[in-house]
């Protein structure tokens, strides 16, 4: 497999679920004053911030998104990869046979969370009031309704939708649902 050697790239590492944050940790101390410094740009551990009530106070929590997982963006040489999957706790990389496979970029975008003003531009038009949609994610999936109010400003859509017989709105993001065939 030949490496890239110029540009860096995203690559996910698969490790022991519970060590994320003591794997980073051990990486970036082990290669820091080394000549492997500088082929890492990043490492994320994908967070997101959850809060539950306890003792009647809203308590923030950090949650990880993808458990046993850890991102890098780095430019990777044999001797960068020997080093990582040598950390006690790494597994492997992804990829097939467990080598490295870079993410292409609309992957890194969207696990990333960063999206192009165009793409999003486009999106904008997607959906109107009066479209017939299909849900394909959360509670709702394989529901069917009418778009009521679409808020392009913050990707979400208001769809009525049938729940045991009575129409009920639902709040989703724009990814939630695709168009089945405009309602007449």
């Amino acid at each position: 497999m030949e490496l890239e050697k110029k540009e860096k790239k995203w690559y996910v590492l698969h490790v022991y679920s519970a060590k994320e944050f003591s794997i980073k940790e051990s990486l970036l101390k082990g290669i820091e004053n080394t000549d492997m410094a500088d082929d890492i740009e990043e490492i994320l551990i994908p967070t997101q911030k959850t809060f539950h009530i306890r003792e009647g106070k809203k308590v923030e929590h950090e949650k990880k998104i993808f458990n046993s997982y850890i991102i890098i963006k780095a430019r990777l040489s044999q001797k960068l990869i020997n080093y990582i999957i040598g950390i006690p706790g790494v597994t492997h990389f992804l990829g097939p046979a467990k080598k490295p496979e870079p993410l292409s970029e609309a992957e890194a975008k969207r696990l990333l969370g960063i999206s192009d003003r165009e793409e999003s531009q486009v999106q904008q038009y997607q959906f109107i009031p009066g479209d017939m949609v299909k849900i394909i994610s959360g509670p709702f999936s394989e529901f069917e309704g009418v778009i009521d109010k679409a808020n392009l400003e913050v990707q979400k859509l208001t769809v009525k939708v049938a729940v045991f017989g009575r129409i009920t709105p639902v709040e989703l993001n724009l990814d939630q649902v695709e168009r089945t065939k405009k309602n007449k």
